[in-house]
């Protein structure tokens, strides 16, 4: 095969919304860019999951890649800017290694020449950098575990699903005044209605869920349990009282 001229897919990825505003996506795209030009490769194509994890859940243009390369076999190789861009679990990236390897195509990576050789000490260091990626993530999450629940025990809004009844405003929860109508409504019907009663009259009334569905008695009695509305957060055995946010 006559490497000066390998036609390539690039993939590319971000893990965060923060990243993505910086344009961290774009400068990858230039690198890979660049990079094949340099080389004298054919990129013909650039496949970008922005704002997503290292799992493999939700990527979907990892997906149509390999979708992709399975139906198009003149295409030589995959290139990427970093290796953890492809995966930082370990296990995960030698598992998409494995399938580009049976789908015979070339795995390229702009910082680490070479990862996908059969040479066992190449391999090797292939798999270390896995580890060191993994080991980065599991810090990050770590740390970033350990912000939200020192930010639970002072009170603080420390993310996940946001309530009904609430926005979220300078990282913060506030009443949401059309919604905690609702929310005070459910809880004046419970004086006098069964779940599913509620969950009736609520939908008779044109009553708006979070999500803009229909109403249900597991969504009543979920709401009807939260604490938060009685002014209590809970995240991670982390408990605070916060009276503002107490719609009953």
């Amino acid at each position: 095969m006559d490497t000066k001229k390998l036609r390539l897919v690039g993939y590319c990825r971000v893990s965060t919304d923060n990243q993505k505003e910086e344009g961290t996506i774009e400068i990858q795209v230039n690198a890979l860019t660049d990079y094949a030009t340099s080389k004298g490769y054919e990129l013909i194509e650039i496949f970008k999951d922005e704002g997503v994890s290292g799992g493999l859940e939700n990527r979907p243009a990892l997906a149509e890649m390999f979708t992709y390369l399975e139906n198009t076999p003149d295409v030589d190789g995959v290139l990427i800017f970093k290796l953890d861009r492809l995966a930082r679990d370990l296990y995960i990236q030698e598992h998409l290694i494995k399938k580009l390897e049976a789908l015979r195509k070339l795995f390229i990576s702009i910082k680490e020449p070479d990862l996908a050789s059969n040479d066992p000490m190449r391999k090797a260091f292939r798999q270390f950098m896995g580890i060191v990626s993994e080991l980065e993530k599991s810090f990050i999450t770590m740390r970033l575990s350990g912000g939200r629940i020192n930010k639970a025990k002072k009170g603080g809004y420390a993310g996940g699903r946001k309530p009904m009844g609430y926005r979220v405003k300078d990282k913060d929860l506030s009443i949401d005044t059309v919604s905690a109508d609702t929310i005070r409504t459910i809880f004046r019907m419970k004086e006098s209605m069964g779940l599913r009663e509620i969950a009736r009259e609520l939908n008779r009334g044109a009553y708006a869920t979070s999500r803009g569905g229909k109403w249900y008695a597991g969504t009543v009695k979920y709401i009807l349990e939260n604490g938060i509305y009685q002014g209590d957060l809970e995240y991670k055995n982390q408990r605070a009282n916060r009276p503002d946010l107490a719609l009953v």
